[in-house]
């Protein structure tokens, strides 16, 4: 099943991109919808709102009085946490609910309004943010009969568009007619949403092309990467020791092959091979790649075994990530590390690798051919790095 974080700011339009992926077969879960239903008329939670905030929370008609419930619910921090102990257990096992009625091959899109600003995006495959510019926002919103003071202010208590944007693996921009929008709904469900749901059910990852392309530094690679630690983090928990971007996406300003690599280190590499750990992997969007368990070990002669690893791929096919399961203290897992905090500092050392990438790829147009070429270089500044060294290869 694959799990879609839908959200956007207020008049940005997100009502109709849910109907548009419900009309292609998606589940909808809309929180706000949930977050009414638990404290509806005679529900066990409106009567635990009652008895913490009294009869005054209710209407004549025995409904949630939702503005005299705010009066006293945000009055103090105290009160405001009450509140959330009452309704968030409920709301999350209603949508616990309906996601568990999904069907094994059904995209299920979580509409959240506040997914942003509540940190929730690993939790989901995919986020996808729709947006508009702020003053046609303010314009819908006036037609629905909001005042433009009002409809500034709620947008204005909202996530800024940055943080949007940091937290988008898909950007929906609305400012143009619904005709528009949905059109652009239905190629990223034709493109990107159905070919993922399919790759996670029939276990099939995402492989970067053979042919050796350097594309050049992309702004929204350290976003992308930040993403991708945050999901490994979320399924992983306990079984990782820690989760970082490696690679040369995840230093800016780097020229690199469009993938996103990110290691993950475990206490003993044995953990990688636990069922559960390896079922955790596939829940978040990563297969088990069979038979790549071996790095390249630095210096040449070093003993290999301290260069094992497990390796996973993810099934996104908007986003091609590779995933290095090390052990912590390992050659492997310290180099990947250290390899990256010097690139990320030495302005010498991106110039040198950037050079080696440019004039190693129009030699070698097949990957592992330019892969290979590069480790006689890498042996190099292992050996520098580890010696406490520059590690420049030139001098």
């Amino acid at each position: 099943m694959l799990r879609v974080g839908l959200t956007g700011g207020i008049g940005s339009g997100k009502s109709t991109v849910a109907a548009a992926l419900a009309g292609h077969g998606a589940l909808v879960v809309d929180a706000d919808r949930i977050a009414r239903e638990v404290v509806a008329r005679g529900t066990p939670g409106l009567a635990a709102l009652a008895d913490r905030f009294g009869p005054g929370v209710l209407t004549a008609e025995g409904d949630l009085d939702r503005a005299a419930l705010a009066a006293l619910a945000f009055s103090d921090d105290s009160a405001r946490r009450d509140l959330e102990a009452i309704t968030h257990p409920r709301i999350a096992a209603r949508a616990a609910e309906l996601f568990a009625t999904a069907r094994p091959d059904q995209v299920v899109v979580h509409d959240v309004p506040l997914l942003v600003e509540k940190g929730m995006g690993a939790a989901y495959h995919l986020v996808l943010v729709v947006d508009a510019p702020a003053e046609v926002r303010v314009a819908r919103l006036v037609r629905r009969g909001l005042s433009e003071a009002d409809a500034r202010a709620r947008i204005e208590a909202q996530a800024t568009t940055a943080q949007r944007r940091a937290a988008a693996d898909v950007w929906l921009d609305n400012s143009g007619t619904q005709a528009d929008l949905r059109a652009t709904v239905d190629r990223l469900w034709v493109e990107r949403l159905a070919p993922y749901e399919e790759n996670l059910r029939v276990g099939r990852r995402v492989k970067r092309s053979d042919a050796t392309t350097l594309s050049a530094p992309d702004p929204d690679w350290a976003d992308r990467g930040a993403r991708v630690v945050g999901r490994l983090r979320h399924v992983l928990r306990a079984r990782a020791v820690d989760v970082e971007h490696i690679g040369s996406t995840s230093v800016p300003g780097l020229l690199a092959k469009d993938v996103v690599d990110v290691q993950v280190g475990v206490a003993e590499l044995a953990a990688a091979d636990d069922p559960g750990f390896v079922a955790a992997m596939r829940d978040g969007g990563y297969l088990l790649v069979e038979g790549n368990d071996q790095d390249h070990p630095h210096p040449a002669d070093a003993d290999p075994r301290g260069w094992t690893k497990r390796f996973y791929g993810g099934c996104d096919p908007g986003c091609v990530v590779n995933v290095h399961v090390r052990q912590v203290g390992s050659g492997g897992h310290w180099f990947a590390l250290a390899f990256r905090d010097w690139l990320r500092t030495s302005r010498q050392g991106r110039a040198e690798y950037a050079a080696l990438k440019t004039g190693l790829g129009a030699a070698h147009p097949a990957t592992a051919d330019y892969a290979a070429a590069k480790e006689p270089w890498f042996d190099v500044v292992y050996t520098r790095l580890a010696a406490g060294g520059s590690g420049h290869a030139t001098n």
